[in-house]
């Protein structure tokens, strides 16, 4: 099976390329073909999985250019991270696929958007069995065009082409690292390959200074993807897009290709404390940044938006703190929770026609399906145990307790709890206590929506339990296989650090029950009595507002110095030429009057000039 396992993207690029072609015939009828192709990507991700249980890693290459002496190749290769992501994607893409069936019905570009879902899949599964950092960069740039398409969906609203460009350009720029670093390697190692990178790591080959700033160059290519501080801002805003599109993008496919990438190249990673450093103190800043903006969000779907940056942040706190399987391990649940979160928050959706918190309330009652299932999403990402969260979350602490990273450590203990609050906020405020808007004819979603989050809703519940000691640590020694450049297994950390992750966590459900479920405690005890910190939180600490007035405003005047430079230098050296050639034509064309007699004098003034030059000259130089 794995040596077929590029089979695998073909098939929803073959959904993209039959919708393109068909899509306007089949209308809603191209939902099965989207679906079909997908569940024949997840079938063939399955059965590639189980063969790599019990095999070892598969890689297939052919030269692609020569340069010279050096050679690049294209390929696939299936080794336990890759086996796992692409399970993980195809799973969640093909469960989106089913949902965006009965969320997306009499959409007027139906087949489009399906085809849309096709190519980023695509793009997706391309990137994980890519074997080295060309072909990755390729797809990773698929990715980002995927994306765009399915941001800016609705583009005839102002906000989703905004959003849509913001992604665009913002994820470009984290790009560049990525490119540069690329590059910088490719000039040390002379191969893309990341077995030949790890070699001359390994070897020595590549000085200290160089692997650091590949490996942070590198990371910066991640942040931009994963949403990472300072370049999260791209992903609330892509909130503009449908909801199925927030439950692929934001759960396990494009925001998580940059913790793949870093967890991909995580031999690099560690040859650099420096490097590893970096990416735990961005990811602990991000975690608490993020979180502590989720507070006081009213739009359901952008309170879940900087859930999924503050939980980015804890992967790569993980990875930062060698927590190779931890990180990993989080990705791997939180695409569940976080998919199922999304998911039922489209489902709230459907049914109220509205986003907003503050006019929902009492859909408990209501959305027997979605109530529950969200429930148990929002128990999942709190890190309540028995739930997949709770194990995962449980790694990352460990990992940065014994990375020697106290004050990392404290922040992510501070984000669980407010992660705990603003979800359990969230909850409460969307499915308890009475409607504070009339809702009319609200009703359960149909089944097409309802069965994808039932799948999910036991993935997020049962996920967890693959990295215990129940299981013999199966995924952390798997995950391993040997290979000690990255690191431990499950490692047995304090029992305190398990007790006070719990503590905390049910701290914030507690705090949130006695805000918005009991009621017993004012919505606006904090902010009455710290002035200011609802309005900071809020409008994201102003952080678009100081790249609208600094990097934007100077960008755009320095793009109009250049446009007066273009006018008055460039452009006006052009004009005096075509006015001097002009001139020259119109005298030109006096002497072009058609009379034979001008011609004539012409023509013997001109033989008589040259006959005065040759003679004048001839005696000159004898």
């Amino acid at each position: 099976m794995m040596e077929n396992a590029w089979i695998i993207p073909l098939f929803p690029l073959l959904s993209f390329l039959f919708l393109l072609l068909f899509g306007r015939r089949l209308k809603e009828a191209s939902a099965y073909v989207g679906i079909f192709l997908t569940l024949c990507s997840l079938g063939y991700s399955l059965l590639v999985l189980f063969e790599r249980f019990t095999s070892p890693t598969y890689k297939a290459e052919a030269e692609w250019l020569k340069i010279g002496d050096l050679g690049i190749t294209a390929g696939f290769e299936v080794n336990q991270l890759n086996a796992l992501m692409l399970v993980i994607v195809s799973l969640v893409s093909f469960l989106v696929h089913t949902y965006s069936k009965g969320y997306m019905h009499d959409d007027d570009r139906f087949s489009v958007f399906y085809a849309y879902l096709g190519l980023f899949t695509f793009a997706m599964l391309g990137l994980v069995i890519s074997p080295n950092l060309l072909q990755t960069y390729i797809f990773w740039e698929l990715v980002g065009l995927g994306s765009f398409l399915l941001i800016g969906f609705y583009f005839y609203k102002e906000e989703a082409k905004a959003a849509a460009k913001k992604a665009f350009i913002m994820t470009r720029i984290g790009d560049v690292g990525l490119l540069i670093g690329m590059i910088l390697l490719f000039w040390q190692v002379g191969s893309f390959e990341y077995d030949a990178i790890f070699q001359a790591v390994d070897k020595g080959v590549i000085s200290a200074g160089m692997i650091t700033l590949t490996a942070i160059l590198i990371f910066v290519g991640a942040v931009g993807k994963s949403g990472q501080f300072p370049l999260h801002t791209w992903l609330p805003d892509a909130m503009e897009g449908p909801t199925p599109v927030s439950a692929l993008i934001h759960a396990a496919t494009m925001v998580a290709a940059g913790v793949y990438l870093v967890a991909a190249l995580f031999p690099l990673f560690t040859a650099s404390e420096t490097a590893l450093i970096t990416i735990a103190t961005v990811g602990a800043f991000t975690a608490i940044f993020a979180a502590s903006i989720g507070l006081v969000q009213t739009d359901i779907k952008r309170v879940l938006a900087y859930s999924t940056v503050s939980q980015l942040g804890y992967m790569m706190l993980a990875l930062g703190s060698a927590g190779y399987v931890a990180g990993v391990f989080h990705l791997m649940t939180h695409a569940f929770f976080k998919a199922l979160l999304f998911l039922a928050a489209g489902s709230v959706i459907h049914a109220v026609a509205t986003q907003d918190i503050e006019k929902m309330g009492g859909l408990w009652k209501k959305l027997k399906v979605t109530g529950p299932l969200f429930l148990i999403g929002t128990l999942a990402i709190s890190g309540v145990p028995l739930f997949s969260g709770f194990f995962s979350k449980d790694e990352i602490l460990v990992a940065a307790w014994e990375a020697g990273h106290p004050v990392l450590f404290t922040l992510a203990v501070i984000a669980a709890f407010f992660t705990a609050f603003y979800m359990f906020r969230l909850f409460f405020m969307v499915f308890t206590g009475e409607a504070r808007s009339k809702m009319e004819n609200v009703h359960e979603s149909p089944v097409s929506m309802t069965w994808p989050m039932v799948i999910l809703g036991i993935l997020a519940i049962v996920a967890g339990y693959v990295n215990t000691p129940w299981f013999g640590t199966f995924l952390g020694d798997w995950l391993l296989d040997g290979n000690e450049a990255l690191g431990h297994g499950h490692i047995e950390g304090p029992l305190w650090i398990m007790v006070v992750a719990t503590v905390v966590s049910l701290l914030g459900i507690f705090l949130a029950w006695l805000i918005y479920g009991k009621k017993s405690i004012s919505r606006d005890w904090i902010t009455s009595s710290i002035p200011g910190v609802h309005g900071i939180l809020y409008n994201k600490y102003f952080i678009d507002e100081i790249y609208e007035y600094t990097i934007i405003y100077a960008t755009k005047v320095f793009s109009l110095f250049l446009r007066y430079i273009e006018i008055f230098i460039v452009e006006g050296m052009v004009k005096s030429i075509v006015a001097i050639v002009h001139k020259l034509g119109k005298i030109g064309s006096k002497v072009q009057n058609g009379q034979v007699q001008v011609y004539g004098t012409v023509a013997f003034v001109g033989l008589a000039v040259i006959m005065a030059v040759f003679v004048f000259a001839g005696g000159y130089f004898k």
